[in-house]
């Protein structure tokens, strides 16, 4: 496959320039540099022309519920796989809340072998740190590590019992894994379900404070630098986490952060009414909270942009703000991030890249061979086209989750075509 005249950026190689790729089987076989010229064996070859595009290494999304198993009518590992696949996104890290929890080896093998039959792209599957997230049980975390468990989260909630997760800590660094975390203090949510503040107070439902973030956010970083632990912090989406994220980074702790797109590109004053598309965990902050989240992404505070996909059924979101969390982001990530951080001049293409593919293979350690276009990577790409203007209309979504706050939204640039391992997996 010769993917011909696009724009390569890949910040790992510190390459953004017209050239070429050769992929032959699923590794990237060689980078021309310069305008294509033909060459007497290109005739055989599959051939993709992106003259004006962005040709960019599969991005890597840290952070998916594909509902699998357990809720298969909201998300299924191969519907999931196909919107990542629609959103230029070749791996996705798994969140182990299903039904039953990804806790024992059976179940971790159970999302292997049906991502292996069923996938279009690559999904990494983690383990929950408690047995059933139950907050009282640690997992069997050296044998969910070697059945390639890629880390350890207990997302959708927090390990609140401080003394287990200091000791599932010890565990985990004992076989060098990493932490995926959700910052929530359970016991501060106090039936909260959007932001403490005026939007709040109009829809007369209770209030979650940054408090409930910063808290978790602050022990955790704390913990797994005592314990010397990777850690990665989720969906943050406070001031006072980006400012946790500078200390700990002066401190050189090893902790990473990421930023979904719907935290940088929308506030609790943009939510219309009583409307359950626009819930989600953490809530949508103040534009306080959105400035230094931005600026977290621009300075190097923050590393990684995410999307907590989390698709629903059409009826449960039906409940205004008594709906479940959550809402999709696959197919509209990269779009949304080049239209609110890139086309204004606020990060380069670069760093969207760096963002979006480079940094989050840095962090489950896998950046020799994902993450880049360098040649003997494997054949991940998507090609991005920066001057395609659309409208977001869920009803065409790959996913079976239809809940997304930006229906009817305007969005530049877009992901046209998406290879995975040597295969075109999407084409717009």
């Amino acid at each position: 496959m010769i993917i011909k005249n696009g724009i390569l950026v890949d910040p790992a190689e510190k390459l953004e320039g017209i050239g070429t790729l050769y992929i032959r089987e699923n590794r990237i076989e060689r980078v021309v540099p310069g305008a294509y010229v033909p060459e007497a064996s290109d005739a055989s070859e599959e051939v993709i022309d992106a003259d004006g595009c962005y040709v960019m290494p599969g991005l890597i999304d840290l952070h998916v519920h594909f509902r699998d198993p357990g809720q298969t009518y909201k998300e299924d590992i191969a519907t999931g796989a196909a919107a990542a696949a629609a959103g230029g996104v070749t791996t996705v890290c798994a969140m182990p809340n299903t039904s039953p929890t990804v806790d024992s080896v059976e179940t971790l093998k159970y999302v292997q072998e049906k991502a292996a039959r069923e996938a279009a792209i690559r999904v990494e599957q983690l383990s929950s740190i408690t047995v059933g997230e139950n907050n009282e049980t640690l997992v069997d975390i050296p044998a969910m590590k070697q059945a390639g468990a890629v880390a350890f989260s207990e997302d959708g909630k927090s390990v609140m019992d401080t003394l287990l997760f200091r000791e599932g800590l010890g565990k985990i660094r004992e076989v060098d894994g990493v932490v995926m975390s959700h910052c929530e203090d359970k016991d501060l949510v106090a039936g909260g379900v959007i932001n403490a503040g005026p939007k709040q107070e109009e829809l007369g439902y209770p209030g979650i404070t940054n408090a409930v973030e910063d808290v978790i956010a602050a022990r955790d970083i704390f913990m797994a630098a005592e314990q010397g632990v990777q850690l990665h912090l989720c969906h943050c989406s406070t001031k006072g986490t980006v400012e946790l994220m500078r200390m700990a980074k002066r401190l050189g702790y090893r902790v990473t952060a990421e930023v979904c797109p719907h935290h940088f590109t929308l506030t609790d004053a943009d939510i219309p009414g009583d409307l359950g598309n626009w819930k989600m965990n953490p809530p949508l902050r103040s534009e306080e909270d959105v400035q230094a989240l931005i600026e977290g992404l621009r300075d190097g505070t923050m590393d990684v942009i995410s999307t907590d996909h989390a698709p629903h059924g059409e009826e449960e979101k039906q409940r205004g703000f008594r709906s479940p969390f959550g809402i999709v982001g696959l197919e509209t990530s990269a779009a949304l991030t080049f239209t609110a951080l890139v086309a204004p001049g606020l990060i380069s293409i670069s760093r969207m890249v760096e963002l979006m593919s480079a940094n989050p293979a840095r962090v489950i350690r896998m950046d020799r061979e994902r993450g880049t276009l360098r040649a003997g990577a494997l054949a991940d790409v998507a090609v991005f086209d920066p001057n395609i203007v659309w409208t977001v209309d869920p009803e065409q979504f790959k996913s079976k989750g239809r809940n997304t706050p930006y229906a009817g939204k305007t969005l530049v640039g877009k992901v046209t075509t998406t290879v995975c391992d040597g295969k075109v997996v999407y084409k717009a």
